[in-house]
């Protein structure tokens, strides 16, 4: 049974850093691309980036490029989400997920997801 892990989240004020984790398990990923999304209430789910399994492919959301970081750790089977600069408009849910493609489009192609953890950016 796979499981996605997500830790990390919690209440900051603008312009601190969160480090988020997701620690997958339950089958091999090796080949995988393993990605955020973000939710925030009464909004649809938001790309923020994903990461390939060699980190050759490496796509960020629009909102975020520039101030997160993803990166990821095959021997702990761990994909991280560094968020620098955070701004009230990063409170979201954020969701791992892990997709067998090398390149998903949408997040229909994901084919795993964990339960999310929140982010809150105070003002």
């Amino acid at each position: 049974q796979v499981q996605l892990v997500e830790s990390g989240g919690g209440l900051v004020q603008a312009g601190d850093s969160l480090r988020l984790s997701c620690a997958a398990s339950g089958r091999t990923f090796s080949g995988s691309t393993m990605a955020w999304f973000r939710q925030a209430p009464g909004k649809e789910r938001e790309f923020v980036a994903l990461i390939s399994w060699g980190g050759t492919n490496i796509r960020y959301g629009e909102s975020v490029r520039g101030r997160f970081t993803i990166s990821r750790d095959h021997a702990k089977n761990t994909v991280y989400l560094q968020m620098n600069s955070l701004k009230p408009e990063d409170t979201a849910v954020y969701y791992c997920a892990v997709s067998l493609l090398y390149n998903p489009a949408t997040h229909a192609q994901y084919n795993y997801w964990g339960q999310g953890t929140q982010v809150t950016v105070s003002s």
